[in-house]
């Protein structure tokens, strides 16, 4: 006789009341759900995240300026092997950056062969070749380097994009890499998205330098930047920066005494110790506040700064001061970063996909709860209500996951709803086949579900496997088609195997009929 433990019993009844408790708010309206953001934290409040199809929002394109960041290493060659030639005695009339590396030109062609070890030490990741007149050396980047600093300028780009955009409060943004040097950034629910493309195309390099107190012309250990407040302004630093941005812990809006706006920043241990000397050693000295080429400010050392924080001002509003602090927080950016293309969606378009899919559902649900019912009675309708704490626990796997539903997934959802009756047919037709043999009601029901187990897992599993098949090599509309059709397979196995078999069961152990109704 078949049974169902109570402990099992009474966890699959847990786990449907939970299904209905964590997909209710995405059955009420926003006034509700903006209600329910102030209850306590481990009540069911998230709701399903909707995507850039269903709700509108921006899509951009973004180029990442991938050959200035080659350009910056070399000329960060050229800055070292100077120092180095110098070092070794070695004369030279010119070296210069050029594309993918440096340019070196000799007094003398029997140093060709030190040069060349200087380079190649200062860089291990350049080809160096002599020229035919024995002084000229080119230094240039190996194809499997370049490909390096394209990936990694690229993995770092998508990373600080990430965390600006999450500073600013955009729920679930899709920011995916695209091609060999583009960033696709998709942020529903942004109509406007020029303020994210103003935090997006500031590299946000800061940088602190000493003021040249010779005030030297632009060359060598010196460079002349505008002052932002007046860019026709120019002020001379030494062109070594004292500390850099990355040494940065934290950064906040503030005020000064005299109630203006201003930005409080941390440094970590070595970014503390570093300060504390240069303020001690350069105390009554103007110390230059750079941010992208700009000078924000110049303001006096007035003694040693050794806590590990200072303030940085300027002529900033409020809200400038906030975007300053925020793109401190989530970093530089390697390169800066181009916009290509822009798309908005409107929510009328997104709201027309929403109501378009909720048709397309109920469609679906109202014929095969009628097909059910029809077909196989009492035991249909029981596979109905399966079929609707089905739908309760995708909801919910959606909401609690925070997975975001796109046009596709909804098209995922449809199909799973066809696909959660499959099991619960082959059990009743098995069922069916064993009442024509002539077995007893509770010996048809333990058969039906016994013998009908293994293709229920076949059938099942081959879904599954096709369904991360999908999610593992597809793109955005198709990995939102996987993960609903994913989540709807395994939901659909529960509710057909164990919910249907738990009122089936209860229903023989309560009415112990002489036929079943199926």
């Amino acid at each position: 006789m078949i049974q169902i433990p109570r402990w099992k019993a009474g966890l699959i009844l847990v786990v449907c009341v939970l299904a209905f408790c964590y997909a209710a708010p995405n059955m009420v309206g926003k006034d509700i759900r903006a209600a329910l953001q102030g209850l306590p934290g481990w009540l069911p409040t998230k709701t399903v995240s909707l995507g850039l199809d269903l709700q509108g929002g921006s899509h951009l394109l973004l180029e990442v300026d991938v050959p200035s960041v080659v350009k910056e290493r070399a000329e960060g060659i050229v800055s070292a092997a100077r120092t180095e030639l110098r070092t070794a005695k070695i004369g030279y009339t010119r070296i210069s950056p050029i594309q993918n590396g440096a340019r070196l030109s000799l007094r003398d062609a029997t140093d060709a062969d030190a040069a060349k070890k200087i380079l190649r030490e200062v860089d291990r990741d350049v080809d160096v070749i002599v020229g035919a007149d024995g002084k000229t050396l080119e230094a240039t980047f190996t194809d499997a380097a370049l490909k390096q600093i394209t990936d990694q300028t690229i993995g770092q780009s998508i990373e600080i994009v990430r965390r600006r955009v999450d500073e600013t409060g955009t729920r679930e943004p899709v920011i995916t890499r695209q091609g060999e040097d583009r960033i696709i950034v998709q942020l529903p629910g942004v109509e406007d998205p020029q303020y994210i493309k103003d935090i997006l195309g500031r590299t946000a390099k800061l940088s602190f330098h000493l003021v040249d107190l010779k005030g030297g012309s632009e060359g060598g250990g010196v460079r002349v930047l505008p002052m932002m407040e007046d860019p026709a302004r120019k002020i001379a630093l030494e062109r070594r920066a004292m500390l850099t941005g990355d040494m940065l812990t934290n950064a906040q809006y503030c005020t000064t005494q005299y109630g203006q706006s201003a930005v409080c920043f941390n440094l970590n241990g070595i970014g503390a110790k570093k300060f504390c000397r240069v303020t001690r050693e350069h105390t009554n000295e103007p110390f230059a506040i750079v941010l992208d080429n700009q000078v924000i400010s110049a303001p006096n050392i007035n003694g040693p700064i050794c806590g590990g924080a200072g303030q940085i001002t300027g002529a900033f509003s409020v809200q400038e001061a906030n975007d300053f602090a925020l793109l401190l927080r989530a970093g530089a950016l390697p390169a800066p970063l181009h916009v290509l293309e822009e798309r908005t969606v409107g929510p009328s378009l997104g709201a027309d996909s929403v109501q378009a899919g909720k048709m397309a559902s109920l469609v679906g649900l109202a014929f095969i709860l009628v097909f059910m019912g029809v077909s196989y009675g009492l035991f249909g309708m029981m596979a109905n209500m399966a079929l609707v704490v089905n739908m309760a626990l995708i909801f919910a796997l959606l909401s609690g996951l925070q997975a975001t539903l796109t046009l596709p997934g909804i098209a995922g959802i449809v199909l799973t709803i066809g696909m959660a009756v499959d099991a619960n047919v082959l059990i009743f037709e098995r069922i069916r086949e064993e009442l024509r043999k002539g077995r007893s009601p509770i010996a048809a029901v333990d058969a039906g579900y016994a013998r009908a187990m293994a293709t229920i897992i076949d059938s099942n599993l081959t879904s599954l496997i096709a369904a991360l098949i999908l999610f593992s090599f597809g793109t955005g509309p198709i990995k939102g088609f996987a993960v609903t059709l994913g989540i709807g397979i395994v939901t659909s196995f529960f509710s057909a195997i164990w919910v249907t078999r738990l009122m089936v069961v209860s229903w023989l152990q309560w009415k112990k009929p002489a036929a079943i109704p199926v």
